[in-house]
C-alpha cells in the first residue's frame, strides 16, 4: 500500500470511527456506568470486534455473507437481538448511584468488569453484517491487488485500531464527565433508559439493513 492510498484511507477511518454507531454507545454507556479508567476497556473488546470483522472480509467470508441470503440473515438476526437485549438491559437497569458519596466509582471486581467490557465490545462490532458488508465495499478500494494483500490487511486493522482508540476515548471520557452531574434516582433512571434506547434503535436500524443485491 503507497502512502498517499494509506493517508487516505486513515481520513476515511476517522469518519468510520467518529460516525455514531453501536460501538459509541457502547463506550458512552461503559464511561457513564464505569468511569474512563474502567470503562476505556470497551474500547478494546471493540477493537477486537473491528479486527474480527477485517479477518473475515480477508478470508472472503465477508463475500460469503454478502451473497448469501442465509448466511447473512443468520448474522444480522444475531446482531439485532444482541443489541436488543443490551439496550433492555440498560433500560431495566435500577438508578443506582454511579459513584459514591466519597467521589470513588461503585465497587466492582476489577477483572470480572474488564472480562464482560472486552466480550461486550467484541459483541458490539462483530456480530454485525453491516459493518462486514461495509468493509467488504470500502476496503477493495484501498488494497493494491498486484501486491500481498495480508500485509495490507495488516494495515488496515491497525490503522482502524488507532482511530478507534483515540475516538472511543473521547467518546467514554465525554460520558465518565457526566457522573458528577448524575445524583438523583430519577435522573438515573431517565440515564439508563436513554441509553437502553439508543441500543434498541440502533438494533432496529440493523434490522432494516438489507443485503445489497
Amino acid at each position: 500500500m503507497e502512502l498517499s492510498t494509506w493517508l487516505a484511507f486513515f481520513l476515511a477511518s476517522w469518519a468510520i470511527s467518529i460516525s455514531p454507531g453501536a460501538g459509541a454507545v457502547a463506550a458512552m454507556s461503559s464511561g457513564l456506568n464505569h468511569g474512563f479508567a474502567r470503562g476505556y476497556f470497551m474500547t478494546f473488546g471493540l477493537i477486537a470486534g473491528i479486527w474480527t470483522q477485517v479477518v473475515v472480509v480477508g478470508l472472503g467470508l465477508g463475500a460469503l455473507i454478502a451473497a448469501s441470503s442465509l448466511a447473512f440473515t443468520v448474522i444480522k438476526w444475531l446482531g439485532v437481538a444482541y443489541l436488543i437485549w443490551l439496550g433492555v438491559r440498560q433500560w431495566r437497569a435500577p438508578p443506582t448511584p454511579l459513584v459514591e458519596s466519597a467521589g470513588a466509582p461503585v465497587h466492582v471486581p476489577r477483572r470480572r468488569l474488564i472480562r464482560e467490557l472486552l466480550v461486550k465490545g467484541w459483541m458490539v462490532n462483530a456480530v454485525n453484517p453491516k459493518g462486514t458488508v461495509f468493509l467488504l465495499a470500502v476496503v477493495p478500494q484501498f488494497l493494491d491487488l498486484g501486491h500481498a494483500l495480508g500485509p495490507q490487511y495488516l494495515v488496515i486493522g491497525a490503522t482502524l485500531g488507532f482511530t478507534d482508540l483515540v475516538v472511543m476515548a473521547a467518546y467514554t471520557a465525554l460520558a465518565s464527565r457526566l457522573l458528577r452531574l448524575l445524583r438523583t434516582p430519577a435522573q438515573l433512571r431517565a440515564l439508563n433508559r436513554s441509553f437502553g434506547s439508543l441500543f434498541i434503535a440502533i438494533g432496529v436500524l440493523l434490522a432494516t439493513f438489507k443485503r445489497a443485491t
